[in-house]
């Protein structure tokens, strides 16, 4: 399915950038401590689910650093609890307890860099008035 504006056809996403002020240690916990699927082709790209993940430094490319905030990654996992059990025994520090927003459990964390993340799970189907 391609959405369509006026003169644009956009037919996909190809990346969600990740900003990064080590993308070697930024690799290590994207590969490692998430266990994602790293790229054939790029040593900083990788795979959750259909979604790619692009780790880059913006110094390097004369900007400046700021980490995505409020914009959580939303990682599916089939339970939260079990993963949020896994990763902390890994190190991952989860900001508050699970939420239960009565369709979903999410819990929040952030990349080494601070960008926000999160382990999501939807227990309940879509309603015409939810937006979770």
């Amino acid at each position: 399915m391609r959405w369509s504006g006026a003169d644009v056809q956009i037919e996909k996403t190809d990346f969600v950038a990740i900003p990064s002020q080590d993308a070697e240690r930024a690799a290590a916990f994207y590969g490692e401590t998430l266990g994602l699927r790293s790229d054939e082709h790029s040593q900083y790209e990788f795979w959750a689910g259909d979604i790619c993940l692009g780790i880059w430094e913006p110094a390097k490319m004369g900007m400046e650093f700021q980490p995505s905030k409020n914009g959580h990654v939303a990682f599916h996992v089939p339970d939260v609890a079990a993963a949020r059990e896994e990763l902390e025994g890994k190190g991952v520090t989860f900001n508050g307890e699970t939420f239960d927003t009565g369709v979903c459990h999410m819990a929040l964390f952030e990349d080494p860099d601070g960008n926000d993340l999160m382990l999501h799970n939807r227990y309940a189907p879509y309603s015409g008035d939810s937006a979770a």
